[in-house]
């Protein structure tokens, strides 16, 4: 996460948990950051139709409410739609990313992106997470998962700022790398 975007994204984030907090709703609220997390990380076409300064806050509007109006509780919502208006949907992936990474931190779950060429089991995601637990000595892992084929084959790993690469892809750089390519 750039600088800039951080500076963006963390107070709304910090805002967004304060108030699922004092609402007794963090569990609720989690719930419906991790379905809009999962929605921009499978849409390029939402994210770009959200960043485009061109298209009106209205037209923004509508859309939120119609893709995640029924799928997310109303505070959430309403968060979402004051972004628009604020002129700050654009960075709802960031915002949404660092509201999960401080809701499970007051739980000790740790955030492990994970991205493999190709969909992982259910077992080979229950062993990723236990081998990760003792790394991290945390309570609980939260795997947030992405298919890239480009990888050619493995998966690469990101949790805090630690970055695991087990790739062809990331292999084959490290190659070209030594070779001076």
């Amino acid at each position: 996460m750039s600088i800039v975007l951080s500076k963006v994204s963390v107070p709304y984030a910090e805002a967004l948990l304060d108030l699922a907090k004092s609402n007794d709703s963090l569990k609720e609220t989690t719930n419906d950051m991790n379905i809009v997390s999962q929605f921009l990380a499978n849409s390029s076409d939402l994210k770009k139709f959200l960043g485009n300064p061109l298209i009106t806050k209205d037209a923004k509007k509508n859309v939120v409410k119609d893709i995640l109006g029924e799928q997310i509780g109303d505070s959430t919502l309403k968060f979402l739609l004051l972004l628009v208006e604020r002129g700050r949907i654009e960075v709802l992936e960031s915002i949404a990313q660092k509201f999960l990474e401080l809701s499970f931190k007051q739980d000790s779950i740790e955030i492990a992106k994970i991205t493999s060429s190709i969909q992982l089991s259910a077992q080979q995601q229950k062993e990723i997470a236990e081998k990760l637990k003792v790394i991290t000595g945390a309570k609980q892992i939260k795997l947030a998962l992405k298919v890239d084929p480009a990888l050619i084959g493995g998966f690469t790993i990101e949790i805090g700022s630690k970055m695991i690469d087990t790739s062809i892809r990331g292999q084959l750089k490290q190659i070209s790398a030594l070779l001076g390519a």
